[in-house]
């Protein structure tokens, strides 16, 4: 099992695997470092993708942040750039009250010519003592959505283990949980939570959760200005809101209309990543517009919303993105913008489905339909920052899935492709898939967008 508080981390932008992984690593490499006392120094080599696109994500901003003991769900994301700042001034990091000389602009290296032998991205954390001598050395491995792995124990550690009275290693399995027990697929989620926590704790976890998606939103709506990075992507939710408001006293509007609120919020979303803005992984931060665009659409625009069933929008998208990190990935480094945008949509059309009161079948079929057409998306962005496409990219996830979740509850469930079989499609279409694809910002509109 993969617990929703796995899925749904409160974090910063703009990128799980590339920011919120690495920060968390970083982090975990200092306490280390408390048990070192001959350490003076500390080098650390970025590979793979973090090693091309880690300055568009700002994995090295991450890095310096997570050797000054700050965490992606704890640090407020307004003091960051001002605290990496102090950092690259004073060239050193203090473990308690020992200062170690760590020097941003030499001691952080962009290894483009490594290829890393287990992930994409792969950190290899260093420590040397007075006489210039390795005390210590960790390489490890963010999987994507925030989720970390020493490279040494990857093969054993891809999965999760949890003490939960209901195992979900498939779809079909969870389907026949749910025919045995008579249970929704919301219910035994959140019989498996409450067995790793109170169920008090349990509500008040997603209570947070639905608050931080809200509040992101609601923030996005109002900023304007530039985005950070070279190519000054201006801010757009805001104008789009303004805009959307005023349509509101038209005598004449049409139905379509819905879609372009459902669009302003996954781009408000996006938008906050994209500025390094307090964010939640879902199930990735580059992907982190999906699922909160289609939660607001449930709690705006569908007649009856009510809390309860946002808590089972949340419980049911957890079920479907636990599938999708246990047998596929949710890594762009790794399978694609399709592990990413592709997974969201699949959890939102489902967790939408579900809150509407769709049947386990038509749950099912909602989030096969979410991924079979996102299936092949490459992950290209544009200067290696997560603004073109992924901004809108996040809007056209949002409003497939809600087409998603209608399509499947205008049947009985029945189809022919299970979710299932598009999870090991997913998968063996990103084995396939070209490096140049996969979060390198070698390919693609990456490479194409100069030309226009």
């Amino acid at each position: 099992m993969i617990s929703l508080f796995e899925l749904f981390k409160i974090g910063i932008g703009p990128s799980s695997s590339h920011t919120v992984g690495p920060m968390r690593a970083a982090y975990d490499f200092s306490i280390l470092l408390r048990d070192y006392p001959d350490v003076i120094r500390v080098e650390v080599t970025l590979l793979g993708s973090l090693a091309w696109t880690g300055v568009g994500h700002a994995t090295d901003k991450a890095v310096v942040l997570g050797l000054m003991g700050y965490l992606p769900d704890t640090i407020n994301p307004d003091l960051a750039d001002e605290l990496v700042a102090g950092t690259k001034a004073c060239k050193e990091i203090f473990v308690g009250e020992r200062a170690i000389r760590f020097d941003p602009a030499t001691d952080i290296i962009f290894d483009r010519e490594t290829v890393p032998p287990v992930h994409p991205n792969t950190l290899q954390f260093t420590a040397y003592d007075r006489e210039d001598r390795q005390v210590l050395c960790r390489r490890i491995c963010s999987i994507g959505g925030g989720f970390i792995i020493d490279e040494a124990h990857a093969h054993d550690a891809q999965e999760i283990k949890h003490d939960v009275p209901f195992d979900i290693p498939s779809g079909q399995a969870l389907l026949d949980i749910t025919r045995r027990t008579g249970l929704t697929i919301a219910q035994i989620v959140f019989a498996n939570e409450c067995a790793l926590r109170p169920a008090h704790e349990v509500t008040a976890g997603m209570d947070k959760i639905i608050a931080t998606m809200m509040g992101c939103i609601d923030r996005g709506m109002h900023q304007e200005g530039v985005l950070p990075g070279r190519l000054a992507v201006r801010r757009r939710a805001a104008a789009l809101y303004e805009r959307l408001k005023g349509d509101r006293f038209r005598n004449v509007r049409s139905a379509h209309e819905v879609m372009d609120w459902v669009s302003l919020y996954a781009i408000a979303v996006n938008e906050e990543n994209a500025a390094g803005g307090r964010i939640v992984t879902a199930p990735t931060n580059g992907a982190a517009g999906v699922v909160p665009a289609v939660l607001r659409y449930y709690r705006d625009f569908c007649p009856g919303a009510t809390l309860e069933r946002e808590y089972d929008f949340l419980l049911t998208a957890t079920a479907i993105g636990g599938l999708f990190k246990r047998n596929a990935s949710i890594s762009g480094a790794e399978v694609g913008c399709q592990g990413e945008v592709g997974v969201a949509c699949s959890m939102a059309a489902a967790g939408l489905a579900a809150a509407l009161g769709a049947d386990p079948l038509q749950i099912e079929n909602a989030a096969e339909i979410g991924m079979e057409h996102h299936l092949g998306m490459t992950c290209d962005p544009v200067g290696g920052l997560v603004q073109i496409p992924c901004i809108e990219r996040n809007a056209f996830g949002a409003v497939k899935a809600i087409n998603a979740a209608s399509l499947s509850m205008r049947g009985d469930g029945s189809h022919f492709v299970s979710l299932d079989k598009v999870i090991v499609t997913m998968r063996e279409t990103g084995a396939d898939m070209s490096s140049r694809y996969k979060e390198t910002s070698l390919g693609g509109l990456a490479v194409g967008f100069p030309e226009c």
